[in-house]
């Protein structure tokens, strides 16, 4: 990963990470997504799913995952 930039968000369910990442980048913040699952242990070992953002679009990022949570909360 290049400098300067911080995991915000980890989950064992790809598809979640998917999701935030793509409401990320509908708001203006570039979000990278690395997903750590080893092919050869798919089944055994879901592994992980990691999103990386810009440390100058950490606070606007966190925000945005956090109003979504609520809001699918209610």
């Amino acid at each position: 990963m290049e400098k300067d930039w911080i995991k915000i968000f980890d989950t064992d369910r790809p598809f979640e990470a998917e999701l935030i990442k793509g409401m990320l980048q509908e708001n203006g913040i570039n979000a990278v997504l690395l997903n750590r699952q080893d092919s050869s242990y798919l089944q055994a070992l879901p592994g992980r799913a990691e999103i990386y953002v810009h440390v100058s679009q950490q606070a606007q990022a966190l925000e945005l995952i956090n109003e979504g949570r609520s809001t699918t909360k209610q």
